[in-house]
C-alpha cells in the first residue's frame, strides 16, 4: 500500500499472520481497544472467512515494529470500522489518519460506498478523530457498553 507515510515514520501495509503478536499486545495494553481472541485476529486475515475483513497495520520504518492496525467488516456497499488502535506513545501523530486513508481506499477497490461504527460515547480522542475524518453521528445505542456502563455512539461516513 502506499500513502503519505513519511510524515510520521510509518509504513502502511496488509496485516499479516506475523503481525498478530504485536497486535495482540497492542491491544491488550489499551482499554478501549477491543479484547479479541487471536482467533478474531486470524479471521481477519483469512481470504475465505466470512465476512470479509480488510486489515492493515503500520510498522515503524527503521524497527519494522507494528505501531497500530485497523480492521473492517465489508459486507459491500457497507463496512464496518471494527477497530483503529495505535500504541499508546505514538498516538496522535497522525498514524490512524494514514491507516484510515490506506483502509479507505481498499474499501473503496471493494465497492464500499458507506463505512459505520461504534464508539464510547466518552472517548472524546476517537471521537476527535473520526469527526475530522469526516464521520457523522446518527445514533446512540443506550447502555451497550459494559464495564463501564454507557452508551456507544453510531457514526457514519459515505466514501466518495
Amino acid at each position: 500500500m502506499t500513502g503519505p507515510n513519511s510524515s510520521v515514520g510509518v509504513r502502511i501495509r496488509p496485516l499479516a499472520a506475523s503481525d498478530l503478536d504485536g497486535v495482540l499486545e497492542i491491544a491488550g495494553s489499551l482499554p478501549q481497544a477491543p479484547q479479541w481472541p487471536r482467533s478474531a485476529y486470524v479471521a481477519s486475515i483469512d481470504p475465505e472467512a466470512l465476512p470479509r475483513r480488510i486489515a492493515v497495520v503500520a510498522e515503524a520504518v527503521g524497527t519494522w515494529d507494528v505501531v497500530g492496525f485497523a480492521i473492517a467488516r465489508v459486507v459491500a456497499p457497507e463496512a464496518e470500522l471494527e477497530t483503529i488502535a495505535v500504541v499508546r506513545g505514538k498516538q496522535r501523530g497522525g498514524i490512524a489518519r494514514q491507516m484510515f486513508a490506506a483502509l479507505a481506499g481498499e474499501l473503496r477497490s471493494a465497492h464500499v460506498t458507506e463505512v459505520t461504527l461504534e464508539v464510547r460515547a466518552s472517548n472524546t480522542p476517537a471521537l476527535a478523530l473520526y469527526r475530522s475524518l469526516g464521520f457523522s453521528e446518527y445514533g446512540r445505542r443506550v447502555r451497550y457498553y459494559i464495564d463501564p456502563v454507557e452508551d456507544a455512539a453510531l457514526m457514519r461516513l459515505a466514501l466518495a
